[in-house]
């Protein structure tokens, strides 16, 4: 039968936040390659009975067990220790391991420290896995019926070892593979995705559908396993499938880097393909609109530059806004935003103008513009407008984030010549 992997991460850097787990990522990720499903990712402190536990329960939930970290030399690095205790077997000292590391040192022109004797030891059915690129040996061994692999945490030294070692004994069909694709979608939320996906989300049916959502963007994850041969077809039957259920919602038909900026990806290739470019006027969002987009390489061909009018006094003074406008209707209105817009339009000379000004919060909101009311604009050369009011939900930051994507995402609806309502959008008043 094919292979299924659980990954442990050891450490309580890990657990505390303090740093990030990308080891177990990129582990599932050449596993997945091979057509290994990962079953489960799990992450232990440096506690001795919650790894044991970790390691017996993880044994029992799949063919190939990886651990990593906790390998070196100092009292919390627990990992040998334990992967004896979950075998019930002792510790032994490995002679031509002790040797290689003092080799190690020697070439160094160092002398071994006794703390790093114990990385010579292994439980005594485990065999010592060689690493040329640091200290720690790798371990392998059998829990019950699951090979199990403890690994170092450093990726310079796991990654190595992980090929040499691990991704070489899966038992697997070289004709099976298991492939992912991507389908990210902006305007709608996660549950409303999942809504019109409806049965595509049947946790049995393979290719299998999920849905994660990240920053603004809900992603579409297409996951087929099964014979290489039939992996193509497959997943573009499921992706006509996702299309016809989300429409325009969807940014892109083919699989795209999951990076966060697929919107602002999308937008600045259909400017480039029109020969066209965007200016930003931005009052709530400080100039996180203008930098979303020239955080992409290229953003030169596309972004013209942008209006920060912060105060009514700027809006008028750079952008053209009659005061008289921002003193009948307030600064966050239709009326505002909209002028601001073709303001930038006209000053910046650009193809498309977008335009915000809200109020992010934490204060400033009234009962009948409460705090997280944004409007947004586009004006284009060809005369053409859209002003939308919004509600957007969360923190300052989250208010303003949403702004900015949300304005992008307005663009891209005119570049597109599509029509939909966002997430957040409410009717005029």
């Amino acid at each position: 039968m094919p292979d299924t992997l659980a990954i442990l991460a050891i450490g309580d850097e890990l657990t505390s936040g303090q740093r990030v787990d990308t080891n177990s990522a990129s582990i599932a990720a050449r596993a997945g390659a091979l057509g290994v499903t990962t079953v489960e990712h799990r992450t232990a402190a440096d506690d001795f009975p919650q790894m044991v536990r970790a390691i017996r329960e993880l044994a029992q939930a799949a063919t190939v067990l990886v651990v990593t970290g906790g390998l070196g030399p100092t009292a919390d690095d627990l990992t040998r220790q334990a992967l004896s205790e979950a075998l019930g077997e002792p510790l032994i000292e490995d002679a031509d391991a002790l040797a290689t590391l003092r080799a190690w040192f020697d070439g160094r022109g160092r002398t071994m420290p006794e703390t790093n004797r114990v990385q010579a030891m292994r439980p005594a059915s485990a065999r010592l896995l060689d690493n040329p690129n640091g200290t720690a040996p790798g371990l392998s061994a059998t829990v019950g019926d699951t090979r199990v692999f403890c690994l170092p945490g450093p990726p310079r030294e796991m990654m190595p070892m992980l090929e040499r070692e691990v991704l070489i004994s899966f038992a697997n069909d070289p004709g099976s593979t298991s492939r992912i694709r991507t389908m990210p979608v902006f305007g709608l939320g996660e549950s409303a995705v999942a809504h019109k996906l409806g049965t595509l989300m049947d946790r049995e049916r393979n290719p299998l559908v999920g849905t994660t959502a990240s920053g603004c963007i809900v992603t579409c994850r297409v996951r087929y396993t099964g014979p290489a041969a039939e992996a193509d077809a497959q997943l573009d039957a499921t992706s006509a499938q996702i299309r016809a259920s989300l429409g325009d919602a969807i940014l892109t038909d083919h699989d795209a880097e999951d990076d966060g900026h697929a919107l602002v990806r999308a937008v600045s290739d259909l400017l480039r393909g029109r020969h066209e470019t965007v200016g930003t006027v931005e009052s709530c969002t400080g100039g996180l609109l203008g930098e979303m987009i020239t955080r992409l390489g290229g953003s030169s061909e596309v972004f013209a530059g942008g209006l920060l009018t912060y105060t009514n006094g700027l809006k008028a003074k750079l952008a053209g806004v009659d005061a008289e406008l921002t003193e009948q209707h307030g600064a966050v209105s239709s009326h505002v935003a909209t002028e601001m817009a073709r303001g930038g339009l006209t000053n910046l000379a650009t193809s498309h103008a977008l335009a915000i000004t809200g109020i992010a919060g934490p204060g400033g909101g009234t009962e009948s513009k409460p705090v997280g009311t944004v409007w947004i604009a586009r004006a284009s050369s060809d005369g053409t407008l859209d002003t939308r009011r919004f509600l957007f939900r969360g923190g300052r930051d989250a208010v303003r984030l949403w702004s900015a994507t949300t304005a992008m995402g307005m663009l891209r609806l005119k570049l597109t010549n599509t029509e939909m309502p966002f997430l957040g959008q409410q009717t005029p008043c």
